[in-house]
């Protein structure tokens, strides 16, 4: 139900599905999505002034965890040979219009490999979960505006088109203010509990964060009473990508993973999606994941496809591999000043290679790898 904004009328809104909902006649054929103060939603009612309807924005994916189960049901559960290419993977488990989530944080643990591979095959009209994606980011906009079509349709967002202490990417930017995309708003923190929703097969987890704050009425959460104390509460929805990449140190061929250094969401993210590629610096015989099993972090019955990349976080930092290569990703931020510069820099180190070890070689190959090695471990000091 949502009362009119002019006569105090109450009209039936009836979910068709889990994404929002969908008006009834007589609100005609003109009805359509606005901004308002607020972060609340105007849908106009009919063309005479003030009479509208006031609602939340709608997910861009739906929080239903039946759902999402149907999906998860169609998983093979057997022990069976995962190793796919990266482009076979991208080609089997990204489709136009998906829901993409890349795992890492910041420019840490990024899958960098699919990344570019979606922008080679020309994915189309993805949806994007923005938590704390810096260069993953910056990548994947590289398919809005350049002459390639739309590869983002909807982001959303906790943390998008800055480099962290870097500065920000022009090209990203102008991609977000272009109005092309479109947004919602989460703190990191209630971006990270949506996955751990889903993980857990509940439609929503119950947050104080948000309240109060200009992000609330940016974002699609709903403030609710709790049925204990009656005090107010936030309803965080849960988020089930349809597919998710995530780099990892070490994986057998069957999915079984593990990694180090900070999780972030990414155990939860893994749960959380309905397809999952893995990338990872080694692949490892299946013997030593039986050996050691409490260090996997991902086990296999969440997993979809297996690849070997080794550096594959490249420009990104891997803990305990490699270090970030700073140069380079500020030579991103310093082409994408000029729109034409991008284009050619986009089809010298994307387009125009097969494979991600051949955009390696351009940024300096083997000799620049065993440099950033040397930094992440401090071997350049001498320690």
């Amino acid at each position: 139900m949502c009362k009119s904004g002019s006569n105090g009328e109450w009209w039936r809104l009836p979910r068709a599905d889990a994404l929002g909902y969908y008006l009834t006649a007589p609100l005609g054929p003109e009805i359509r999505w606005l901004a308002a103060p607020k972060g609340r939603w105007i849908i106009p009612q009919s063309a005479s002034p003030g009479n509208e309807l006031l609602m939340t924005p709608p997910l861009f994916s739906s929080p239903d965890p039946e759902l999402a189960r149907a999906a998860f049901a169609q998983k093979p559960r057997g022990i069976v040979d995962k190793v796919l290419t990266v482009a076979e993977a991208v080609r089997r488990f990204v489709q136009d219009g998906d829901y993409f989530a890349s795992g890492g944080f910041g420019t840490n643990r990024i899958p960098t490999a699919v990344l570019h591979e979606i922008l080679r095959q020309g994915k189309q009209g993805l949806g994007f979960a923005g938590h704390t994606t810096t260069h993953d980011f910056q990548i994947l906009c590289a398919g809005n505006l350049t002459g390639r079509g739309q590869l983002l349709a909807k982001v959303d967002v906790s943390y998008i088109v800055g480099l962290e202490a870097r500065g920000l990417s022009p090209h990203a930017r102008r991609v977000v203010e272009s109005g092309a995309v479109e947004t919602l708003e989460w703190s990191n923190y209630t971006l990270a509990l949506r996955f751990a929703a889903a993980a857990m097969g509940v439609p929503f987890l119950p947050a104080r964060s948000l309240l109060g704050t200009d992000t609330l009425t940016h974002s699609a959460a709903k403030v609710i009473d709790c049925p204990f104390t009656g005090r107010k509460l936030v309803a965080v929805p849960a988020l089930y990508p349809d597919v998710a990449a995530i780099h990892v140190h070490e994986a057998d061929r069957y999915g079984n993973c593990r990694f180090t250094g900070t999780s972030v969401a990414d155990i939860d993210l893994a749960r959380a999606a309905k397809r999952v590629i893995i990338t990872c610096e080694r692949l490892v015989p299946h013997d030593a994941m039986r050996r050691d099993p409490h260090l996997t972090t991902i086990p296999f019955l969440c997993v979809d496809a297996v690849c070997e990349v080794p550096f594959g976080s490249y420009p990104g930092n891997m803990p305990g591999e490699y270090f970030s290569d700073e140069d380079h990703l500020r030579l991103w931020l310093e082409v994408e000043r000029d729109p034409a510069a991008f284009r050619q820099f986009l089809d010298d180190h994307i387009y125009g290679v097969r494979e991600f070890t051949e955009y390696l070689d351009l940024c300096g190959g083997l000799r620049r790898l065993q440099h950033l090695r040397q930094r992440e471990l401090l071997l350049h000091l001498g320690r």
